[in-house]
């Protein structure tokens, strides 16, 4: 597996700031080398001295990209609003940052299979346990009310994330049944309306399962 690193000085820090600023504003996609080179303060050569490509410098501060998209949903859950309020939240803002960052779902699967070591930090960085706990105590009465056990969280939980991950982990195959998906301001139009009705979804099943 290539190792992403850049030499420890004052220019691999201001590289790295300015990256992490670029790809966190504009994702993958819209980030430019140009752009990241003239906020760093360095040239475009000097750039490409450190990275020969966007997706190795993406490498290098992927990690910071993940971190701070885990701590976003983990405010969302951690906020005295309801159940219902939390869903419709957390689809609006995680896929706004996966539509910025359609690459990372992708690039998250490739890094775990060649680098089993990644899981440990993205357990730090992601509590699991202590959400799901924190989750189920805050929201035990209404969660209830909706059939749902402490032991059906790790279900709800997997269930909710992949309506919002998988459009983008699996968007080739998804192309190949929805062709005009192909067009990326069409891809990115189904996503945005997909916030609502994955939230609608989710909140229905839930009334319908206490029936």
């Amino acid at each position: 597996m290539v190792k992403y690193q850049v030499p420890d000085n004052q220019t691999r820090d201001r590289i790295f700031k300015a990256a992490s600023e670029v790809f966190e504003e504009k994702g993958y996609d819209g980030a430019r080398m140009q752009e990241i080179a003239d906020l760093a303060g360095i040239n475009k050569a000097l750039l490409h001295y450190y990275f020969s490509t966007k997706d190795q410098l993406f490498g290098a501060v992927f990690q910071v990209l993940l971190r701070k998209m885990f701590e976003k949903i983990v405010s969302i859950f951690m906020e005295d609003i309801s159940f219902k309020e939390k869903l419709r939240k957390f689809f609006d803002q995680h896929i706004e940052i996966l539509i910025k960052n359609q690459k990372l779902p992708i690039f998250l699967l490739n890094e775990l299979s060649h680098n089993p070591e990644l899981v440990q930090g993205i357990r730090e960085t992601l509590p699991y346990e202590q959400l799901r706990n924190s989750l189920f105590q805050k929201h035990a009465k209404e969660l209830k009310g909706y059939g749902i056990k402490k032991d059906d969280m790790p279900q709800l939980m997997l269930t909710v994330v992949s309506f919002s991950v998988f459009p983008f982990a699996a968007r080739d195959m998804i192309t190949m049944m929805i062709p005009e998906l192909a067009d990326n301001k069409k891809f990115i139009a189904f996503m945005r309306d997909r916030k609502e009705f994955a939230a609608d979804f989710v909140i229905t099943a839930l009334k319908n399962r206490k029936k």
